[in-house]
């Protein structure tokens, strides 16, 4: 029997794409440990991503590669996630207990952006991250019904809220804090306070992702995310319609200007099917996302279809991910979990907890 050696297991690793980082394991540093000990291989890999849903698919690629190196007898794989915060916007720091915050974001309403948001979110709590979502449409929250989540939040100290709970992630919203019929007709000084105040008057416990639902447009909300709070990545939700998409870049390149980073851009109601006969049909267009992901450089994270169910179940307090967890939709919202996990993941990391703080008395 030839003598296994490392540069052989690394060689296999090499071949073996990650398709949410587009790279191999080798590339994409997900290897962290290899042992060889004869015929016997232990490997390690960790993944700065939440996919869970992957894991095992994962493990029997790595094991069917080296399997396959001449001398191997027992191959022994592990596979873990570890999530760290990413950098944010200068001169700002990630926040206590949130290591990232995700913005979904959209240039005009009607496009679905909070279903894809309140999807994304427990798309990302399935694959196996610690997730809040925040309602920053202070006009129009809509995250208290769709997440099927009634009642006031807590407060211990009567200074702080602790965070409304349903479907394994942590919420808030000032949906919680008013009746659901009451308006609120405040200019916009007094939105972005509010919106301040949810989000850092929260004790959100220890969160690796804090998806934040954006109302639609590039206002006040949107400058005071750029501004006071930091983001570690910004994901696009459009329709196909080219009227959809004027106003989509016009929400990428708000991002670019404020640096923060656009993980990608989500084709929502990209095709309908029809229930009856199964006749598919571009109502709004073809591939409008994929076109502008592709001008401007960031990456198509995925196309989701105009289906009746997506609605009635976001109404109904149960998201698709949750009502249906083995359908091809709620696939789709892991697909993309999972690509806009990978694309924070390849970020630059946030190493400002490791400086020492400066005083000079």
């Amino acid at each position: 029997m030839s003598q296994v050696s490392r540069l052989q297991v690394e060689t296999a690793l090499k071949a073996i794409q990650d398709p949410y980082m587009d790279k191999d394991l080798m590339s994409a540093k997900a290897v962290k440990d290899i042992q060889v000990d004869g015929g016997t291989v232990n490997i390690q890999l960790t993944l700065g991503y939440a996919a869970a849903g992957w894991h095992e698919a994962l493990r029997r690629a790595v094991t069917e590669a080296v399997e396959g190196i001449e001398g191997v007898a027992t191959v022994a794989v592990q596979v873990e996630t570890r999530i760290v915060s990413h950098a944010v916007q200068k001169n700002l720091k990630p926040l206590q207990g949130i290591k990232n915050i995700i913005a979904v974001a959209s240039g005009k309403g009607g496009v679905g952006k909070s279903t894809t948001a309140v999807n994304l979110a427990l798309a990302l709590a399935g694959e196996g991250a610690s997730v809040g979502i925040l309602d920053a449409d202070i006009y129009g929250p809509s995250q208290p019904r769709m997440l099927g989540i009634s009642g006031k939040p807590e407060t211990r100290d009567g200074k702080t809220m602790e965070p409304m709970e349903n479907h394994g992630i942590q919420a808030m919203s000032i949906g919680f804090l008013i009746d659901e019929d009451t308006p609120m007709i405040w200019r916009g000084p007094m939105v972005t306070q509010a919106l301040e105040q949810l989000l850092r008057d929260t004790n959100w416990k220890a969160l690796d992702y804090l998806v934040i639902d954006l109302p639609p447009g590039t206002g006040d909300t949107q400058l005071t995310l750029a501004q006071k709070i930091p983001v570690s990545g910004a994901v696009i939700v459009t329709t196909p319609q080219d009227i959809a998409l004027l106003d989509a870049r016009k929400g990428l390149k708000m991002f670019e200007k404020v640096d923060v980073p656009v993980l990608g851009v989500v084709e929502n109601m990209s095709i309908h099917i029809c229930s009856n006969c199964g006749h598919e049909e571009y109502i709004f267009g073809q591939g409008g996302g994929e076109r502008m992901a592709g001008d401007y450089g960031v990456a198509f994270l995925g196309a989701l279809p105009l289906d009746i169910q997506i609605r009635e179940q976001a109404d109904g307090g149960r998201p698709t991910v949750i009502a249906q967890p083995d359908s091809r939709i709620a696939e789709i919202y892991r697909e993309i979990a999972r690509r806009t996990a990978a694309r924070l993941a390849a970020q630059a990391r946030d190493y400002s907890a490791k400086f020492p703080n400066i005083v000079i008395q």
